[in-house]
């Protein structure tokens, strides 16, 4: 947490007018750029020049957060996003717990002399900034990034665009307020922020009822064909390749969710999804209860997150990650069955 004395550091630095990058990590998803964009529309009300750069693409159901067409993406825009980092003052590093989340945009912001601000409520975040606002039971970055402005003594600054972006991590990250990261506090930034004009119901259906006809049957495929359960490690899984996806048309964003349709399945306790991309498998994890799918994700798959719901990578192909997966449980087994 941010002492005293570093908040009044932050509030004079912030002061006065600074160039100013906030980025995230890869694969964006509602926290990542709810709490960018509810940066952003903070930071320009105080003066700065700022410019959000995600590492990789988002999701499209995210396009209509309000400042979406200042973002910029690093794979379609590195000239541009390298200059912004090497000549910003202040890089806000968002929704991530080390600066491995970054991709290909790692080297760039590990390299610049700018002062690095940390908001995050991942597990275990690195010692690279130079200020750092991380809570691992706070519900969401964006849930953080309306404390940050809270400290600040900045909330009177606080607008409905701010509301909007914030109250879509938030909605997002608790699973529409259903996840055990929800706390009072949780909901009582929640209000404020409806409080703020916001509709909440637009939000939800913005991201939850936003469909492509594409999306709906890779789900029905998936659901009916792919879904593996292993009842013995009361753990289910779905994989799929990248020829499935082409078949489909997969556009980023649309599995999101599909795991936990398959922690949904009664009796199960562990849930992962596997995709096959160009040159790696993309892990999900999701687990209920004291499980930690966090430690499998760091100790097999190069990854990390949160004790339940966490994610890695596999440079094998897919059935070798997905025998890995099966071979490393009987090591959970005794903690995985108390569940059960």
């Amino acid at each position: 947490m941010l002492t005293p004395t570093q908040i009044a550091e932050l509030k004079k630095i912030l002061s006065k007018p600074k160039r100013i990058v906030i980025t995230t990590h890869k694969n964006p998803d509602g926290d990542a750029m709810g709490s960018s964009l509810g940066l952003y529309h903070y930071l320009i009300q105080k003066g700065h020049a700022v410019t959000v750069v995600t590492p990789t693409p988002y999701p499209k159901f995210l396009y209509w957060l309000p400042g979406n067409n200042t973002v910029l993406v690093y794979p379609e825009n590195k000239t541009k996003a390298r200059r912004l980092a090497k000549e910003a003052d202040i890089i806000f590093c968002l929704d991530f717990n080390t600066l491995e989340r970054l991709d290909e945009f790692m080297p760039v912001i590990k390299n610049t002399s700018a002062i690095k601000v940390l908001i995050d409520h991942h597990l275990e975040p690195d010692t690279f900034p130079n200020y750092s606002l991380s809570k691992i039971k706070a519900s969401s970055t964006c849930e953080l990034v309306y404390d940050f402005i809270s400290l600040l003594k900045d909330k009177a600054l606080l607008n409905k665009d701010i509301a909007e972006c914030l109250y879509t991590g938030i909605m997002t990250d608790t699973g529409s307020f259903k996840f055990s990261c929800t706390s009072p506090h949780t909901h009582l930034v929640a209000a404020h922020l409806m409080k703020l004009g916001i509709n909440h119901t637009v939000i939800h259906n913005n991201i939850l009822d936003s469909n492509s006809l594409d999306r709906l049957r890779l789900l029905g495929y998936s659901l009916s064909q792919k879904l593996k359960i292993l009842p013995e490690f009361h753990t289910a899984y779905i994989a799929l390749t990248k020829e499935e996806l082409q078949q489909y048309h997969y556009k980023t964003g649309d599995t999101e969710g599909f795991v936990n349709y398959a922690l949904s399945v009664d009796g199960i306790k562990v849930a992962g999804l596997f995709t096959e991309k160009d040159n790696m498998i993309k892990i999900s994890l999701r687990s209920t209860g004291n499980f930690s799918v966090n430690d499998i994700c760091r100790k097999y798959f190069k990854g990390g997150g949160h004790q339940n719901a966490a994610g890695g990578m596999s440079k094998l192909l897919l059935n070798d990650t997905l025998q890995q997966f099966e071979s490393v449980l009987p090591e959970y087994a005794e903690n995985i069955v108390k569940l059960g």
